[in-house]
């Protein structure tokens, strides 16, 4: 009699008898509509990542090797997409809830190995060039080489540092400090800091403050809001715009700096694990920061392969707390100098 998969132990799914691979579900037994409804992405999208990922998932020291590449990878996106285990996945492929964790174990690791590989700023001067062109393109705002800020990820009460993670709603969250281009492509993302951090704090401490001080981006800056202090590679709103320079200089950077609200939109929207509407994260703060990150690198990869569709906002109910920030002017004179000279030459 023929024993149902729902009931077999995890182990024997995980490991075998004799290590054999898994091979109940195949890729090319079921339609592209099928698996962007289950899985979230059509068909030669996932035949990348098996290229990308494969050598890393099949390591012999991994304990879930007798689970194909493939199939470890349908079952992270499938949680990455949906924001739970409980999927129709579990019956197309033979895994249990326990064997689809480390499977999304594995693959966030592997995505996070290679997202310096896909998430980085331009070097070359062409590049670089045409990065601002782009943003020059959306409202006439000059030398910007991208945009940034803050937004939160909802995650399960830790057991240690509780109180360092309850953001201004009293939720524990993660404060991910992120910077996009013009067509949303994330050039930086650190999805580490804990929610009570504010977002001037986050990027006081962040690691894109250091390479950016070090002047390896001299001819432009990047976009921030009024929750950052204007520096001299960060051109923030001005607090109470008098003039039309002023008034046309804050309505372009607004029109520019809206391109990461739209880009976390549709990261919320395409990985509904990160939106709020399947509950926290359930992981620690480290592993919860890794699956954000391993989201990042696909939303990355996803655009690459042209499905770069600006997504509806997010259904979900973990918003970005509203800061309650008092206006971080500067009180750095080279910051203000370069401002004012960019309202002069380009806005007056």
């Amino acid at each position: 009699m023929a024993v149902p998969i729902a009931v077999l132990d995890c182990d024997l799914l995980l490991y075998g008898r004799g290590h054999r691979t898994l091979d109940r579900f195949k890729l090319e037994d079921v339609t592209d509509e099928y698996l962007v409804s289950t899985y979230g992405f059509p068909r030669q999208f996932i035949y990348y990542l098996v290229d990308l990922l494969g050598a890393s998932l099949s390591r012999p020291t991994q304990r879930s090797r007798a689970i194909s590449p493939e199939m470890q990878i349908l079952a992270a996106l499938g949680f990455y997409t949906s924001g739970s285990f409980q999927t129709r996945m579990g019956d197309a492929i033979g895994i249990s809830q326990a064997s689809m964790s480390r499977c999304v174990a594995n693959v966030t690791e592997a995505l996070v190995e290679r997202a310096a590989q896909f998430i980085h700023f331009p070097e070359d001067e062409a590049t670089v060039q045409s990065l601002k062109d782009d943003f020059y393109g959306l409202a006439g705002m000059p030398g910007v080489l991208g945009v940034v800020d803050c937004t939160h990820v909802a995650i399960k009460a830790p057991n240690a540092e509780d109180l360092s993670y309850v953001n201004r709603k009293g939720l524990h969250s993660l404060n991910c400090l992120m910077v996009c281009d013009a067509r949303g492509v994330l050039l930086s993302a650190e999805t580490h800091w804990p929610g009570s951090l504010p977002d001037c704090t986050v990027l006081q401490q962040a690691a894109l403050t250091s390479q950016f001080e070090t002047e390896l981006h001299k001819d432009g800056w990047l976009l921030g809001d009024s929750s950052f202090f204007l520096r001299t590679w960060l051109m923030t709103p001005l607090h109470i715009p008098e003039t039309p320079a002023e008034y046309r200089y804050n309505m372009a950077h607004s029109a520019t700096h809206n391109v990461i609200e739209r880009t976390f939109r549709t990261i919320r929207s395409r990985f509904r694990c990160l939106d709020g509407s399947k509950g926290t994260l359930q992981y620690s703060p480290e592993k919860s920061s890794h699956i954000i990150l391993a989201c990042c690198v696909l939303h990355n990869i996803s655009l690459e392969h042209g499905l770069d569709v600006w997504s509806s906002p997010a259904t979900g109910h973990m918003e970005q707390p509203e800061e309650e920030y008092e206006q971080m002017e500067s009180m750095d004179s080279e910051a203000c100098r370069i401002r004012q000279e960019l309202l002069l030459t380009h806005f007056s």
